[in-house]
């Protein structure tokens, strides 16, 4: 479940005043905080003018404003191909980001409309879904970037590329996860990984490592991570395409290349697990909550001693995604979407594995079930508008199935930090994780025929 559907926070009133002083969008009337989002803060302004929404970038990993901007770039060069999204509003001095008391805004249209989950979409919807992601990953081929590409290569090139000042896909701790969203892999994945179930018992690993303990900010991965290796930084140039910006052919962000993501290390996900346990041991008074955080730990620890041997190698190549592709970030308007909206995980990450991961988001039953029919109808009309093959898929799908098996942020969450607001979210994930096991071939086959 993807951390920016969990409700926010308590808002705070943004400085509305000086704020619109910045735009020619008239006097303020209203001003309600927007209930989904985590990351950042948003409300729904009515002035003399007509209806916006104002987005408060509040977290620091994504509130650069620089970076702000490139998003705002991105999306207004979507939208003139077509691409349904709201890009940002200038204001008076041509700027899409306003600064006020060091913090940064940006005004948007509003969009009347809803989310729909899968279970709200009928077949036919979830192939125009897969489709539309499709549209989002080509598009984005299209008008980004692509510094640093091995010439001839689609699909955004080697996996170690990546725009500097973007987060690097970095090695999956335990409980982390997530170690990037999502990708278009290419000939990484041997055929084990493609086509394969899960491995033979494997033995249980050392457990006295220590697990991780630094907290991440980021929204899909609050688990610690280990120090970055130094991106190493070519000495040449390439043009950029025609259809990049010149803001970003002279923005240094576009030459940086990362490390390799690795997947999530059983060893440290068994440490964490024991370290999980001792906090249910300790909570008082027991409740249901810790009875499932219980009895899932223990189930988990069983299937990773089983599957450890099936750990995925580094991530196949990347190239420019969404990065936060799920229901609460996509508008309808009746049947049809209406916008995407959300671009703060704007980013160069594995492509394959951002379309298998929203799929596991849309897709995802109250029991913990995937809605397999939907799956495949959605990937089918993703492989052909992406233009991925079943090969990428399918190594998408067993390292998205890898995530899952490693991943307790929802029990770091409610354990560590005290913060429940994602204990709804907790039963169908955690069931989720051992059906997928359980029904592997299944799932893989969904992705790939």
């Amino acid at each position: 479940m993807p951390r920016s559907s969990v409700p926010p926070l308590a808002s705070h009133a943004p400085p509305l005043g000086a704020l619109l002083r910045q735009y020619t969008a008239g006097s303020a009337l209203t001003c309600d905080p927007v209930d989904q989002g985590l990351l950042n803060r948003g409300y729904r302004l009515a002035t003399t003018r007509g209806d916006y929404f104002l987005k408060h970038h509040f977290d620091p990993e994504t509130a650069d404003p620089a970076a702000i901007a490139r998003q705002h770039r991105a999306t207004q060069r979507l939208a003139d191909l077509g691409v349904p999204v709201a890009p940002p509003l200038p204001g008076r001095d041509g700027r899409t980001v306003a600064v006020v008391g060091g913090h940064a805004y940006a005004l948007h249209p509003w969009i009347d409309g809803r989310h729909r989950h899968g279970g709200q979409l009928s077949t036919v919807q979830c192939g125009r879904l897969g489709a539309l992601l499709g549209v989002v990953h080509a598009s984005l081929e299209r008008v980004m970037p692509t510094r640093g590409r091995t010439p001839g290569e689609r699909g955004g090139g080697r996996p170690e590329e990546q725009v500097a000042g973007e987060p690097a896909p970095q090695e999956a701790t335990a409980g982390q996860g997530r170690p990037s969203e999502h990708g278009i892999g290419r000939g990484h994945a041997g055929p084990e990984e493609a086509t394969g179930r899960p491995g033979p018992v494997a033995r249980r690993r050392d457990t006295t490592r220590q697990s991780r303990s630094t907290d991440r900010s980021r929204a899909h991965a609050p688990a610690g991570a280990p120090a970055k290796t130094p991106a190493p930084r070519s000495t040449v140039e390439p043009p950029h395409p025609p259809d990049a910006h010149p803001h970003d052919a002279h923005d240094p962000r576009t030459a940086a290349e990362p490390p390799q993501a690795l997947s999530a290390d059983p060893a440290d996900t068994f440490a964490l697990i024991d370290d999980l346990l001792a906090h249910v041991r300790r909570h008082r008074p027991t409740d249901a909550f810790d009875e499932l955080a219980r009895h899932r730990l223990l189930e988990r620890r069983a299937l990773l001693e089983q599957h450890a041997d099936r750990r995925p190698p580094p991530g196949g190549s990347v190239g420019w995604v969404h990065g936060d592709f799920h229901p609460f970030n996509l508008l309808y308007k009746g049947d049809a979407p209406a916008a995407i909206v959300d671009w703060d995980r704007l980013g160069v990450r594995p492509r394959a594995e951002e379309a298998v991961r929203a799929a596991a988001i849309f897709f995802v039953r109250p029991t913990g079930t995937l809605d397999l029919p939907k799956a495949r109808a959605y990937a089918c009309a993703y492989r052909r508008t992406a233009g991925a093959t079943p090969s990428e898929l399918a190594a998408a799908v067993h390292r998205v199935w890898w995530e899952r098996l490693n991943d307790f942020w929802m029990l770091r969450w409610h354990y560590e930090r005290g913060d429940t607001r994602a204990d709804s979210q907790f039963p169908a994930a955690s069931a989720l994780a051992v059906w997928w096991t359980r029904e592997y071939d299944a799932v893989c086959e969904a992705f790939v025929d």
